[in-house]
This record gives structure tokens, C-alpha cells and sequence, in this order.
């Protein structure tokens, strides 16, 4: 039986449900979003208007027995950058979507009235229905009132007020195998989409269990077996994401000296053992909590944390980027200012790098004292009530700047940099200028050979390599967004030879095709080239494909070094 697309025109109210169409045949997820955007929303359009489309699709691996392969890819025109976004989560929304063979939900139109709907997706069919006590709701109880009301199998993706408001730094959250509001589509400000359609929330919900169809079944089971074998003997996947979670990584980067600290002041925060993943851990399961959780059955890897707070809640999770953008960006140092902060962005349906990158700017203009985290939750506070401070805040870190007369912002293309600075770590600020979706460090992560030496060793302070580094990851990273797997089997895949021909087999036998490892990645290829082709309709040049101008003449202690890989030579990166 075909997979489906279904379609959703919020103006109209009318809903279709037709059949995968053939052009789609290879394409879910990150691909499958993307090439529905180059298709059909002009570039030029406005991000919250009609022409606009917003798009759910599971990866092509979602719902499978593939290990962590669980993944959602979220879609539309970004109102932060102006380009092309695609916004990636766990949970379990993407895999009952698989499970009752749909490959895409598209949500079109603008509504013709105020009331704010719940789409209703279940074995019986697809519905729209109004929801105005939901109003206004955080994305915690938004979820916990859906799941009430529709089941406690219920997956749920919704907004929070900042979605609601239009607000440019909104999210997408979608719950997590307990029913926790806890993953997030975070980046671009899809959330902001999802609201000028007047939706408020996505419910998915099956009887269905991994019911979607495998072409060989024994062959996939096997490279299932063998894949989840790789990832759980590689020191990354198999011991250190799984003992201390992506917050590992804080000890790590600011020893090599890559760690954002004051807004981009510095490459060293003296307080890094206090917020990172060991004193986490040490935390979290002093509390009662988990220094590990799985955002997603089948997760063979469980980065993930559950964080109790003094206050009574429980935070799951404290990221890497999460606890660097709250902390050493604003100088921070207390993890439960962090869970606090951490908390209501979530609940506020705000992504967390943007919030804390904004707040740092705030630091910067005088506006809140630099680590001072109960003014910081104040400020954040704010964007809840939709008072102007919170309004402004909720716009992003650039807006915020050109409010408050900073001009030092580390973005490009509108959005915020993530917890790693480009000057000590060259490859990631090859990936912050050139991918489609504005400074993102999924998108490339180059610190698999800079840092942790992943698939080779490149130098993250010298210039060469960086290009080439930068360009094989993001081919490799779109194929994986488009598979449905968690990025993090990039670290198998880079140091297994094994690993990728294991990855293509499983398309084959899920599929029945005789893709090769080449017709794989081409895959990856076309995407990249679907989003910036995209992007220069929108009117993107090539001066867009740059880091700000204080990373190429501010020195970065403790190395003493800037940005120094030039124009011309950023600009080849698209020469495949």
C-alpha cells in the first residue's frame, strides 16, 4: 500500500489524502519537506502568509526497527532567516505518523477566523477540530490536555504562546515516549508558521505498532542488528553520549579553548565544570532523576537527561547547546538557573540557542546583569505575557540587537550561532556560513575531525580542510535528516566503513530498491542543492554565505586567532 500525503487548508478547512505521489518515491524527511517547499511556496512570499506551507514528514527510516531512527523533519519558509527551514526533532509524533503510512501532513492556507484548531490524525481518519480553551497555554499543559482528552498514547506536537504571538523565535514541540512536551523542531521560527495557520497542535495517535511495511523483512532485521552493533562499540555512541549525554561536550570544547563565552567575549568560561555534563549527572541522580533518558523509542544511545529542579519540575533535557546558551554565553553558572531558563523556553515554545543568545544580548545592551540567571528568567518571562520587552525578546537575537543598538550578534542569516566559536574551530564556522539554514550546527558538524578526531583529524585552527570537511558532512547530514535517524550515527558512519553500506541496505530491504552507497548520498547532494537554489530565489547571495565581521578582526583568547577562510574560498563550497 502507497504512503500517504495528506493536506490541510486552514482557510478552506478542507482536508485530502492522496497517494504518495511518484516524484516522491526516494524522498522522506528533511528531502521530502524541502523539495515540497522549492515546489510550491514562492521564495519571495511572506513566512506568515498564505503562500507559506508548514510540513510534517517522517524519515524514510521512521517507525522502523532501525535504531534511532525515530526522527520528524518540520518545513516551511523561516520568518527568522527568510529561507528555506527545515527543524528536526525526536519523540514519537514522526514514528505513528510512519505507522499509519503517511509521509507527509501538510498544513496550507490562512484561516478565516481566530479559533485555534487541533488537527486530529488517527486509524480512523483525519480531522480538524476548534480548541479555545487551549489559548494561551504553555506547551507542557497544551500536551497534557490533548493526551487527557485523546489518550495517553497520544503523540502530540503543538505550540506555546510564542508560537501563537508570531513570534519569529518560535517552536514546534513534540512529546516523547512518556508524553513529556520535551523534543523540539526548534530553529527558523516554524512554530511562528504553525500559528498565523491558526494550529495549535498535531495529535497522532495509532493501535498500530511498527506496522510499517518492510520490502525483506530478514535482511533489514540483520543490518538493523548490525548497525545497532556498530553504534553501541564506537566510544562516542556507545560510552560517552550514553554516560553523561551531549553535555559531555561543555568540558570539551571549552578546554579547546572553542566555548562562547560573555557573547562571544571568549573562548573559556571558568565556571564550565559547574554546568557540564559530569556535574549534571552527579546532580540529576542525587535528585531522583536520570543523567540518561531515550528522546524516542528505539534510541540505542540516550543522550538524553531528566533534570529535577528545586522548584518540583523536572527538565528533560539539559542539551549542550542548551546549557551554554543559559550559561557560559551569559555567564551563568548555576545548572538550576539553567533548568529554570531551560523550562519555560520550553514551555513558551521558544528554541533554547536563540533565547539564550538573545539573552546574552540583553547582557550586552545593560538591559539584565551578566550572569545574573533570576533576571534572566524574568526577561524570558516576559515573552509570555507579550509585553513589549517579551515581544522584542521573542523576535530573536538579531532583532533584539537592533532594538537595544548591539551590533556584536553572532548570526548568520538572522539566526543565532550555537555553542561552538568558529574562530577556534574552523570547520564549524565553514558550516555556520554555507548551509541553507542560517548558523546551525547539525547541519555540518564539523567537530567530529576538529575536535573529537571522528572520521580523521582536521586541525580546527588552521584554514585547510575546513571547506572540504564542512561540504562532505553536510552532504552526509542531509541524507541522515532524510533517513530519519538521529544525526548522532554520524559517528559510526565516519570511523566504520561498514556503516554507510549498512545504512543503504536498509533503504533497499525497506524499500526495495538497489540504491548504492553513491545514489545515497547523491540524495543528500540534491537537497543541498534544492535549499540553496531556494534561497537565491528568495534573494540570498553569496554575501549572505558569511560570518559576522568581529569574527575576522576580534582576536579569540586563550588561542589569539580570528576567522581567516576568505570569501572566495567559502564560496566554492558549492562546487558539486
Amino acid at each position: 500500500m502507497a504512503d500517504k500525503i495528506i493536506r490541510v487548508n486552514m482557510g478552506t478547512k478542507e482536508i485530502t489524502v492522496k497517494d504518495l505521489d511518484e516524484r516522491f518515491t526516494h524522498l522522506g524527511g528533511r528531502g521530502l519537506t524541502s523539495q515540497i517547499v522549492y515546489e510550491e511556496v514562492r521564495p519571495t512570499c511572506n513566512p506568515l502568509g498564505e503562500e507559506n506551507k508548514l510540513i510534517f514528514s517522517p524519515g524514510l527510516l521512521t517507525g522502523t526497527m532501525a535504531p534511532s531512527s525515530g526522527r520528524l523533519s518540520v518545513g516551511g519558509k523561516s520568518p527568522l532567516t527568510k529561507g528555506i527551514k527545515e527543524a528536526n526533532a525526536g519523540g514519537v509524533v514522526g514514528q505513528k505518523m510512519a505507522n499509519l503510512g503517511i509521509r507527509a501532513i501538510v498544513i496550507e492556507g490562512l484561516p478565516l477566523e481566530v479559533d485555534l484548531h487541533v488537527l486530529i490524525v488517527n486509524d480512523e481518519g483525519v480531522k480538524l477540530q476548534t480548541c479555545p480553551e487551549l489559548k494561551g497555554k504553555g506547551c507542557y499543559e497544551t500536551t497534557d490536555v490533548l493526551r487527557q482528552k485523546y489518550g495517553e498514547k497520544a503523540a502530540v506536537c503543538c505550540i506555546g504562546p510564542s508560537g501563537e504571538m508570531l513570534m519569529t523565535n518560535a517552536g514546534i514541540a513534540t512529546s516523547d515516549a512518556e508524553g513529556n512536551a520535551s523534543r523540539f523542531a526548534a530553529r527558523g521560527g516554524l512554530g511562528a508558521v504553525m500559528g498565523s495557520k491558526g494550529l495549535k497542535a498535531i495529535v497522532v495517535e495509532t493501535s498500530k505498532k511498527r506496522s510499517t511495511q518492510i520490502h525483506d523483512e530478514e535482511n533489514f532485521k540483520k543490518a538493523a542488528k548490525r548497525l545497532t552493533t556498530m553504534l553501541q562499540d564506537h566510544p562516542v555512541t556507545g560510552e560517552g553520549l550514553t554516560k553523561y549525554g551531549t553535555n559531555i561536550l561543555m568540558n570539551i570544547i571549552n578546554e579547546a579553548g572553542g566555548l562562547p563565552t560573555k557573547n562571544f567575549a571568549q573562548g573559556r568560561f571558568e565556571h564550565a565544570d559547574a554546568i557540564g555534563g559530569e556535574k549534571l549527572a552527579e546532580i540529576a541522580e542525587a535528585r531522583g532523576g536520570s543523567a540518561t533518558h531515550r528522546c524516542m523509542p528505539g534510541c540505542v544511545i540516550g543522550c538524553s537527561n531528566e533534570y529535577p529542579l528545586p522548584s518540583g519540575k523536572t527538565i528533560s533535557p539539559i542539551e549542550y547547546e542548551t546549557a551554554w546558551a543559559f550559561g557560559a554565553h551569559c555567564e551563568i553558572s548555576s545548572l538550576d538557573d539553567i533548568g529554570e531558563l531551560n523550562w519555560l523556553a520550553n514551555d513558551l515554545g521558544l528554541d533554547t540557542i536563540e533565547a539564550g543568545g538573545t539573552l546574552g544580548i540583553l547582557m550586552e545592551a545593560g538591559v539584565i546583569p551578566w550572569g545574573d540567571g533570576k533576571k534572566a528568567l524574568e526577561a524570558l518571562a516576559e515573552v509570555g505575557k507579550g509585553s513589549p520587552l517579551g515581544r522584542i525578546i521573542g523576535q530573536g537575537s538579531v532583532f533584539t540587537g537592533q532594538a537595544f543598538g548591539v551590533t556584536k550578534i553572532a548570526a548568520v542569516k538572522g539566526q543565532h550561532m550555537p555553542a561552538y566559536d568558529p574562530r577556534s574551530i574552523k570547520g564549524i564556522g565553514v558550516t555556520y556560513a554555507t548551509t541553507p539554514m542560517g548558523a546551525d550546527h547539525t547541519a555540518g558538524y564539523c567537530i567530529t575531525a576538529n575536535i573529537l578526531k571522528v572520521g580523521g583529524v582536521v586541525d580546527p585552527l588552521k584554514r585547510e580542510g575546513q571547506v572540504d570537511l564542512s561540504r562532505n558532512l553536510q552532504i552526509a547530514s542531509t541524507l541522515i535528516d532524510s533517513t530519519g535517524f538521529c544525526l548522532f550515527i554520524a559517528f559510526a558512519i565516519l570511523d566504520n566503513e561498514d556503516a554507510m553500506p549498512t545504512i543503504v541496505e536498509l533503504l533497499n530491504t525497506r524499500f526495495g530498491w538497489n540504491f548504492s552507497v553513491e545514489d545515497a548520498l547523491m540524495l543528500g547532494q540534491r537537497t543541498l542543492k534544492v535549499e540553496r537554489d531556494f534561497n537565491v530565489q528568495a534573494g540570498f547571495t553569496k554575501e549572505h554565505d558569511r560570518l559576522p565581521d568581529f569574527m575576522m578582526k576580534e582576536k579569540l583568547a586563550p588561542h589569539d586567532i580570528h576567522f581567516d577562510i576568505g570569501a572566495e574560498e567559502l564560496d566554492t563550497f558549492y562546487n558539486f
